[in-house]
């Protein structure tokens, strides 16, 4: 699969890049600035520091390239840290001039949109499992309950939800991994 493929996904490119290839690095870098002035200019209109935002934020990127987890979604860590950039830019704004309710609010927007893209990665996940893992998924590790209560409602053993949890998490993350989604 070569650089130029457009199947290839920002977490192929990324893991690639921490491997070492250069033109994998190249290509991220140039699809995260693009990605970025987007996501900036959403949240800050026409503002002129823009392009300063997307530079410190790719410097971040590969000042902190080494932590990134594979076997987690890179567009998440990623946007992680340019919500930081924005933010430390919003609160250097405010040291200077006052900022709007607007600004506050783009804010709120931009933890929504990274919340609600994470709840249809997982949704995206979770329909890879078979219904009943899915189910117990949903109930133990999202809604919190307990494997004693799963086990009362499921008829199934606590050992034996402890085992499909532990393969059905073990088999989200290979997905993750394997398809870069």
């Amino acid at each position: 699969m070569s650089v130029s493929d457009p199947d290839l996904s920002l977490d192929a490119l990324m893991i690639a890049a921490q491997a070492g290839d250069e033109a994998a690095y190249r290509a991220l870098l140039k699809a995260l600035a693009t990605a970025l002035r987007g996501f900036f200019s959403r949240r800050l209109g026409s503002n002129g520091a823009i392009e300063d935002l997307v530079q410190e934020t790719l410097i971040a990127l590969h000042e902190r390239r080494g932590t990134y987890d594979p076997q987690r979604p890179f567009a998440a860590w990623f946007f992680a840290i340019a919500r930081y950039k924005l933010i430390d830019h919003v609160r250097a704004a405010r040291r200077t001039a006052a900022v709007s309710a607007d600004a506050l609010d783009t804010l709120a927007d931009a933890d929504e949109e990274m919340a609600t893209t994470a709840r249809l990665d997982l949704e995206r996940l979770l329909e890879t499992l078979p219904p009943r893992t899915r189910d117990l998924v949903r109930t133990v590790k999202i809604e919190g309950h307990s494997v004693a209560q799963a086990s009362l409602t499921s008829g199934l053993s606590p050992t034996a939800i402890r085992v499909l949890l532990h393969r059905a998490v073990k088999a989200m993350s290979a997905r993750v991994g394997s398809s870069g989604s």
